[in-house]
């Protein structure tokens, strides 16, 4: 299990690696499809992957993406990018007309299901994308992985090493609080190092390393939330993993759950820290 999850892993920092590279539609068009992914397992959890709700949920995510990688295409004045919001609420719309034009087929617990797929998977991970096209996005991507994948495995060593008080017993009991703050703490050394890097290459953003030690200390925290989440979920419905898409991992939401919840708050971050657009 450990050598299949090890070299598992290694292809999956590669691929990752590659894709964020090559940036634009192709980066746009592979976080779709793991979104894709993501809603499905999610829907799954909730027996509705084959039914109406979810096939709208796949399609919204397919729309939407389209219109984040449009974005500048101007239909009647407003540029695609702009829409994303009427898109959501559409989206809502539609579901809930399935839910009453079909009524009683569904339950309301699997309309809010549906709904939570599509925000919770498709528009959490597609800050990703986001960051990727924002300007110098192709530094500022590799913050979210420092404050998921780095904090996560800070994280682990630090409780490891000194680990004394659960921070969650019922949730996560090999979880310590020793290891939440060296995960966060971990996290904000690795920007702080990864700003000095950057400190010749970006020379728009002044101390950038303090910027990238305050984005990354700050981004770890929605991290831990978006992995305890995903966890509360898999107990709640009585599952080991979301899925078997990554050998030693399980399914997307099983590798990215703290991303998920991470690179919405690390292009804000950007935003309003580092001053980037």
């Amino acid at each position: 299990m450990f050598k299949t999850r090890l070299i598992s892993g290694i292809v999956l920092v590669a691929i990752t690696i590659l894709v964020l590279w090559l940036g634009g539609p192709f980066t746009g068009l592979t976080i779709m499809a793991l979104s894709l992914v993501g809603v499905y397992e999610l829907c799954k959890v909730y027996e509705i992957e084959k039914r109406s709700p979810a096939v709208l949920a796949y399609v919204w995510t397919a729309i939407y993406y389209a219109m984040l990688i449009f974005r500048n295409v101007e239909v009647k004045g407003f540029q695609l990018g702009r829409l994303t919001l009427p898109l959501m609420i559409t989206y809502l719309l539609a579901i809930l007309a399935a839910y009453v034009i079909r009524f009683p087929k569904y339950h309301d617990r699997e309309i809010m299901a549906a709904f939570m797929s599509f925000f919770y998977v498709s528009v959490m991970l597609s800050y990703i994308y986001k960051i990727r096209v924002m300007d110098e996005g192709g530094y500022f991507v590799v913050l979210i992985f420092i404050c998921s994948w780095g904090n996560d495995t800070l994280a682990y060593c630090t409780g490891m090493l000194f680990g004394k008080h659960k921070m969650s017993p019922k949730l996560s009991p090999k979880k310590s609080v020793e290891g939440l703050i060296g995960g966060i703490v971990g996290a904000g050394l690795l920007g702080l190092i990864y700003g000095i890097f950057l400190k010749t290459r970006i020379e728009s953003i002044p101390h950038v390393e303090i910027a990238l030690f305050i984005i990354c200390a700050l981004g770890a925290i929605p991290a831990v939330i978006g992995d305890l989440a995903a966890s509360a979920i898999k107990r709640n419905n009585d599952i080991k993993d979301y899925g078997k898409l990554i050998p030693g991992h399980g399914g997307v939401l099983d590798r990215f759950d703290s991303i998920i919840f991470t690179a919405p708050i690390i292009y804000y971050l950007v935003v309003f820290v580092a001053g980037m657009r």
